[in-house]
């Protein structure tokens, strides 16, 4: 299973839209808020089943969580923006509640910085952002996950 995560597109999903569309066609993308539309959006224009949280820019937005557990391909997958969490001061807040929750992945937003590690068996993902990356490459970014017998995650440049 192949699966696309992005954040923080703050309203400008064409960039993503076009660094994806001579790629493989994923089975899932997972939109991490900021903006819920854009998730949306994202999904009306490539017809990809589409799973979406809302961030820290999407207050009004009604019908959608902020954090969300769900299992797939037998594993366990926490997604959320990542704000509740402080991970703009680091990821400790989230590690600790992804282990309270039994995820093996775990995707967040919010700080557009790209990351991607290993800590305990657990993938633990922040896309960056296609539209405003921040941090010291500051390249527009999304994430991939492939699942299969084993989990792998890699980051790319658009």
């Amino acid at each position: 299973m192949k699966i696309f995560v992005v954040s923080d597109t703050h309203g400008y999903v064409d960039g993503f839209l076009d660094g994806i569309q001579d790629m493989a066609r994923p089975d899932l993308i997972i939109h991490l808020g900021d903006y819920v539309r854009d998730g949306i959006q994202i999904a009306d224009e490539t017809g990809i089943r589409t799973k979406i949280v809302k961030g820290n820019g999407d207050y009004f937005e009604r019908g959608y969580n902020e954090d969300e557990v769900f299992r797939l391909q037998g594993r366990t997958f926490l997604i959320t923006h990542g704000h509740k969490h402080r991970v703009r001061y680091g990821i400790d807040n989230l590690y600790y509640y992804a282990r309270e929750v039994g995820a093996d992945i775990v995707l967040f937003g919010h700080t557009h910085v790209p990351l991607i590690m290993e800590e305990s068996k657990m993938l633990i993902m922040n896309p960056g952002s296609p539209y405003l990356p921040r941090g010291l490459d500051r390249s527009k970014t999304f994430g991939i996950i492939e699942i299969g017998e084993d989990i792998s995650g890699k980051i790319l440049t658009i």
